[in-house]
């Protein structure tokens, strides 16, 4: 059986600050973010806001770009030990 595809929203999603819309004071030349991309020191970091304002994006892009993990855990439906689990593969 094949795979289902991606979901449009994840197949749509952009993969670099160049791609990403809106959020220009964070994102665009000269920013505080943008900056930290190009010289690899991404400082800790709280994305907050309601669904669909683009902070998965955001940790997605830093992630591909500087070549971290990138882990997504759901609060409703994760349970405990793969909570544990993420937490481990962090760790390493």
């Amino acid at each position: 059986m094949a795979s289902s595809p991606a979901p449009l929203a994840e197949r749509l999603r952009p993969e670099s600050l160049d791609q990403l819309v809106g959020q220009k004071h964070l994102t665009g030349r000269g920013s505080i973010l943008r900056t930290a991309l190009e010289q690899g020191k991404m400082p800790s970091m709280i994305l907050w806001g309601p669904p669909g304002t683009g902070k998965t994006t955001i940790a997605n892009i830093i992630a591909h770009t500087l070549h971290y993990p990138f882990y997504t855990l759901s609060a409703i439906s994760s349970g405990v030990k793969e909570v544990r689990e993420v937490i481990e593969e962090a760790r390493k």
